[in-house]
């Protein structure tokens, strides 16, 4: 069960030297515009993930007139470090430094449900693939190794392609074929798990969250054309070869599981023609289900709620954050600071943020 139990952020955007307990369940960060809510949110995130979820740029991480930032946790009975510089980065558990981010990953799970990384539901294709691909990585062991070895074929192939350079494609062309295939049954498979989650015992659950919801579902988008088999290397391997030439004048892999998706529908309604209230809700109803079958699955990931109040109103969050108790995770949620009575029955651990200065109240 992941649960952070103390925190140190130094030199992390206006966060210097900060130290905290958390609560095991709720912990509400109440705090005006520009103190540092979002800040907290994301150096939590960043912990887990080895990346920021709004930029790509150090420089805006590390406070100003400083070289570098440091955040220090105690997950479960685990020491985590993570340190990064211009120069470099340095990740260490229990003082054992590691190589890559994805062990990180595994000790730390984390969702997070925030407008500043988009909605889900009627969101980009490759937000969507973030989404997916973070559940798929927890539930499926081989999903990252042929991930990272697609992504080097298809780099190899593009390479190829730019170059005018045929001669190896073939050979590529089949690697990227049996990964192709790899993945997507990984991505296949873990959607018909959601979609067992996504009973009607959780719909009931989260009632507070619809009117009315006869059928919520999605279906997957391999990123292939529809006369390809996506489940069938000799389907995607004949493809390449037919449209070798379209691909060499094009100069790169315009299909594949790097451009595949999720289709959403609402009572059969599709998600582009959904309101903008019943895409963030169904958004939302997603996050919770890949939480809720992690959960099943016994991993607990931690959940990252940032400026949810200005989306929903109080039922809605009051509902959320129900559900999420019910579920026994760690939650860190943000707010401005106005009436929140109505999630006292939570038991909330409450903190105030000040200019950058965490207190508890």
């Amino acid at each position: 069960m992941a649960i952070i139990r103390k925190l140190a952020i130094t030199q992390f955007r206006n966060l210097n030297q900060q130290y905290i307990e958390p609560g095991k369940q709720l912990n509400l960060f109440i705090a005006d515009n520009a103190q540092g809510k979002t800040s907290l949110i994301e150096a939590i995130y960043y912990l887990g993930h080895n990346r920021s979820f709004k930029t790509k740029s150090l420089k805006e991480l590390i406070e100003l007139d400083q070289q570098k930032f440091q955040l220090d946790a105690q997950v479960d009975d685990y020491r985590v470090k993570l340190e990064k510089s211009k120069q470099k980065t340095n990740i260490n558990i229990d003082q054992s430094r590691l190589k890559n981010s994805s062990e990180l990953s595994k000790i730390l799970p984390i969702q997070i449900i925030t407008p500043d990384k988009g909605f889900i539901v009627n969101g980009t294709p490759k937000n969507k693939r973030s989404y997916l691909d973070w559940g798929v990585f927890h539930v499926e062991p081989d999903f990252l190794l042929s991930f990272k070895n697609y992504n080097k074929a298809l780099k190899n192939i593009n390479t190829l392609l730019s170059q005018q350079k045929q001669q190896e494609l073939d050979y590529w062309f089949l690697e990227i074929s049996k990964l192709s295939v790899d993945i997507n049954q990984s991505r296949s498979n873990y959607i018909e798990q959601l979609k067992n989650t996504n009973s009607s015992e959780l719909i009931q659950e989260l009632s507070g969250l619809f009117n009315t919801i006869d059928s919520f579902n999605y279906e997957f988008k391999s990123g292939w054309p529809k006369e390809v088999n996506a489940f069938d290397s000799d389907s995607v391997y004949q493809y390449l070869l037919k449209n070798k030439p379209f691909l060499l004048k094009a100069k790169y892999l315009n299909y594949g599981p790097h451009k595949a998706s999720l289709k959403f529908f609402l009572n059969e309604k599709e998600e582009c023609f959904l309101s903008r209230g019943e895409q963030k809700t169904l958004s939302i109803i997603f996050w919770l289900t890949q939480v809720s079958m992690l959960v099943k699955n016994n991993i607990y990931p931690i959940v990252l709620i940032d400026d949810i109040s200005s989306e929903l109103d109080t039922t809605k969050i009051k509902t959320i954050l129900h559900y999420l108790n019910h579920l026994n995770v760690q939650t860190f949620m943000t707010d401005i600071g106005k009436d929140l009575s109505f999630i006292k029955d939570e038991n909330p651990s409450i903190f105030k943020i000040n200019k950058g200065v965490i207190t508890t109240q």
